[in-house]
Parts: C-alpha cells; structure tokens; sequence
C-alpha cells in the first residue's frame, strides 16, 4: 500500500507540473498582426505638363543624394549620420528602450537574493509571548543555549523575558509562472516600443540627411546668386564708364552718369544680404555636423555650381512606404506596442502563481551558524487571485482597449499622409522643372535684349533708361533662374524625404568608423568612449 500510494502522489506531481507547463503556454489578449497599408499600386502622374526628369518605378536607393554627383554633398551627408547631436540624441533613446525591455524580460525568470543578518533582541513578556507561558523559570544563559522556558516567566522578578543574540544567513527565491502570457505580453510590447525608438532614431537621421543636403543646395544656390550679382555689377560698372565716357565728348547730359552709378550702387546693396545668407548656410551645415561657428567655412567658400537633376529619378513602388518611412514603421511599432499592452490588462483579470522558496541558518549563538541542526526552509506555490478592485482591473483593460483603437487611427492617418507628402512633392518637382525650362528661355533673349540695347545706345538710338531698364530685367530673370534651378533640387530633396530616403536597416559603417575616430581624436566628447559606443547601440 505505501509502495501504490508513493506512486500515486509521484503521477500527482508530474501531472500537476504538466498541467503548469500547458498553462505556460498560454498567452491571453489579441495577437498581434501586421496591417497591410491601402496604398495604389503605383504613384500617380503629377499634375500638369511633363517635365524632362520624370519617376522611375525603379527602388530608390538610400544614398539618395549620390544622383546630384556632387562629391562635397556626398561627404557631408556621409559624416552627419555620425557626428550630428540629434542622432547621437536619438541612439540614447535606443539604449534607454533596450534597458527598460531587459528590466522588463527579468520578469520572465526566477529571481534569488542572498541575506545575512545580526540583532540584539529582546521580546516584550507583556506581548504575544504571554500565551507561550512555562513552568519553570530558567536562566538567560539556558535559554540562549536553546533550553525551554522562553517566555514571560523566564525570569523571577521583574527581569522579565531576556535579551538574546539572533544570527541568521540564507537565501530566497521566487518565479511567477506565466500562466497567462502576461509577463510575456509585457515583453512583446516593451520589444515593441524598441522597435518603435529606433525607428524615431531613423526619422532623425532621415530629417538630418535630407536638412543637410536642402542647406547645402542652398548654399549653392545663394553663391550662384553672389556670381550673377557680381557679373551684373560688372556690367553696371562698364555702363557707368561707358555714359561718363559718353558725358565727357558731349554725347549725353549727367542724368545718365548718375542713372548709371545709381544702378552700380544698388546691385552693390543686395551683396551683402546674400553673404549673410551664405555665412548662416554654412553655420547650419557646421552645425548639423556637430561643429562649431564657421567650422566648415573654408571647405564650402569656393563656389560650385548648382548641382542638375537627372533624367530619370527611380521612386520604387507605393507598397514600398511602409517599409521605408521610418514614421509609418513607429507608428506599427506603437500599435504593436498597444496590441500586447492589451494583452497584459487581460492577463490581470487571472490568477497570479507565484513558486517561492527560502533556505536559512538561524542561531542563538555565532558558534552555532556552522551546524547543519541550525537550517530552516520553506518551499511552496502562492496564488493571488483578484477579487474586487474597485473597478481598476476593468479601467485599465478599457484604456488598453482605447489606446490600441488611437494607435490605430494613427497608424492609418500616417500612412495617409505619406502618401499625401509624396503625391505634392512629386507635383512640385514637376512645377519647378517647368518654371525654370521657361525662365531659361526668359534669360537667353533678356541677354539678347541687353546687348541690343546697350548697342543702341552707343549708336544714339535710344536713352540709358532703355538700358537700365533692360538690365534691371536680366538681373531680375537670373535670380529667378537661379532660384528656379535651386528649387527644383530642393523639390527633389524633399521628395526624397517624404519616400524615406536615407533609412537603412543599420546605420552606415564608414559613418560609425568616422565617429569612432572622433572619439579617438579627441574631436567627441571626452565622456563617450569606445566601449560605451557600443553598449549605446550605434548599430541595430
């Protein structure tokens, strides 16, 4: 009978632990499933006439600015994925994440803890000792060598119950067994919210690439206006000597001497507005460079041409959005997020099965922490299960509920914005190429118009107003050339902005090689080393 019962209660035990690793694998709550975005098939034709540079259905590549064929841009954009604040800002974020998830992830394990302790005690013989009453009084040094009589009668008189030493080491430990899935829904949705930061952290970098290259686009735009000025100065320069020259043998009166210095003094006015322009551009360069004031100013003072845009710019596929627009991939990731938040209120509303266990030596006397007749233990489940909360369990399951349905909304909104972005941006591309091929034509017959003009005037065929005006034209229809060329590459940058270019898996190894070279230089902070580089997570 002993031998059937041993293997009675042995059949319990395995079929008691069999049914706890069944329960382990359930997970209670919504599952999670990745939507599948409404986008078209293809983007649509922008509106109005074709340009000569049109879309490509070709994927875009991620080193979008590499089209422009513009040696400076490429370097820049290379070294601000390394050395720009605000994606060495958003890589701690990363950090951060990852460290909450792991602290979330401990949850999933049996934790232990060791302790050791001494006191000095004595107990009250007016408290609970007096229901332990005995027959006899002892001494102390018998009761502290484990002998009866402990209690308010230890002691004759008004002694009462003696001080004593206690010394005790031991260890705990406890696992929660995850019956529910709610500490793996935790997990899920702080894994999630990894996702999302460093999807946050590849927005940054998006925004950085695409600001540096519409600053440096600019800048080259605003030097080309510096040049047309400058030329244009030279031309009201030559009218100048050409009517004094004119005024000097009788030909004229000084009304055209003092048209023309009049027209040299105001092309001369508008430099120094543009060299500001050019001063701040390149202050706004340094400092997405993570540089200081005027870092960059002998590297971009040489001048270069505005950079042309291609013949065909490859734009990929719509359905290619969500996998490339570091917004719509936070926004899933935050959905998610949700998704498996709600999950954890669900898994509340269930017993919690927590395995806990303690081990202990525990003695009167420091000499008796060595023997083995001084152990104690404890071993054994506990289950909480809640009964009333007063309506907290339900609240919280309904904020779930309601934070996953927003999470939702915005995941759509996102997508239906980007989609919108890339739409306008594509029509504005358009636009520009348009406006300058016209304003093209503008300049060639206004160049055409002055030389007629000013030979006119030599000839006596016509006053210097005619020429000043014709020249007020050129100079107004080049900067408008001029602006229309840096548009049109400013268009391009920020369609490329709105596809997600510049978002990779990983962030550049050359960018992260530059970086580390800082550091070891000395050009980073001081307080970042290799070691922590690493630990921060600069690649995914």
């Amino acid at each position: 009978m002993t031998a059937v019962r041993t293997l009675m209660s042995s059949a319990s035990r395995l079929a008691m632990v069999g049914a706890l690793l069944f329960l382990g694998g359930c997970t209670v709550g919504p599952d999670w499933h990745e939507p599948t975005p409404a986008l078209p098939l293809a983007f649509s034709p922008p509106v109005g006439e074709a340009a000569t540079s049109r879309m490509d259905a070709a994927a875009a590549d991620p080193e979008w600015w590499t089209i422009f064929g513009d040696a400076e841009l490429s370097s820049l954009e290379r070294r601000v994925a390394s050395m720009n604040l605000d994606v060495a800002e958003a890589t701690t974020r990363v950090a951060q994440s990852r460290a909450e998830r792991r602290m979330v992830g401990a949850d999933q394990y049996p934790s232990a803890s060791a302790n050791a302790s001494y006191a000095r005690e004595r107990a009250s013989p007016n408290g609970v000792l007096g229901l332990l009453g005995t027959t006899q009084p002892q001494s102390a040094a018998t009761i502290a060598n484990g002998g009866p009589g402990f209690g308010p009668t230890s002691l004759p008189g008004s002694s009462g119950s003696p001080a004593f030493d206690l010394w005790q080491y031991g260890f705990d430990a406890s696992w929660e067994l995850d019956l529910w899935g709610r500490v793996r829904r935790a997990v899920e949705a702080s894994s999630a919210e990894v996702e999302a930061t460093a999807d946050m952290r590849r927005g940054v970098l998006v925004s950085a690439l695409a600001e540096t290259a519409r600053d440096y686009l600019q800048l080259r735009g605003v030097q080309a206006q510096i040049a047309i000025t400058q030329q244009n100065l030279d031309i009201a320069t030559h009218s100048l000597s050409l009517t004094k020259l004119r005024f000097s043998n009788g030909a004229t009166t000084n009304l055209d001497v003092a048209n023309a210095a009049a027209q040299v003094s105001a092309i001369q006015a508008g430099l120094p507005a543009l060299r500001k322009q050019e001063a701040q551009l390149i202050n706004a360069l340094s400092f997405l460079l993570g540089a200081p004031p005027r870092a960059l100013a002998t590297e971009l003072a040489a001048p270069k041409p505005i950079p042309p845009v291609p013949p065909r710019i490859p734009v990929g596929l719509p359905s290619e959005l969500a996998r490339q627009r570091p917004d719509i991939r936070s926004a899933e990731a935050r959905l998610h997020e949700a998704t498996a938040n709600t999950g954890v209120a669900v898994a509340d509303f269930y017993p919690r099965v927590v395995l806990g266990g303690s081990f202990d030596i525990q003695a009167l006397q420091f000499s008796g922490l060595g023997s083995w007749a001084s152990r104690q233990y404890g071993i054994g489940p506990s289950i909480s299960l809640p009964i009333f909360e007063g309506g907290r369990l339900h609240g919280a399951l309904e904020l779930r509920k309601a934070q996953q349905k927003q999470a939702a909304i915005v995941y759509q909104r996102t997508v239906l914005q980007a989609w919108h972005e890339v739409d306008d941006a594509l029509t504005a591309y358009n636009a520009a190429q348009n406006q300058r091929s016209q304003l093209l034509e503008t300049v060639r017959q206004s160049r055409i118009a002055l030389a007629t003009a000013q030979s006119q005037y030599v000839e006596g065929a016509v006053d210097f107003l005619n020429v000043l005006s014709v020249q007020n034209q050129l100079l107004s229809v080049q900067r408008a050339q001029t602006q229309a060329d840096t548009d049109t590459d400013l268009a391009l940058a920020s369609l490329y902005k709105a596809l997600g270019g510049g978002w990779q898996s990983e962030f550049p190894v050359e960018a992260e090689t530059e970086r580390k070279s800082d550091i070891e230089t000395g050009r980073a902070p001081a307080s970042e080393t290799l070691g922590e580089l690493a630990a921060n997570g600069w690649q995914r």
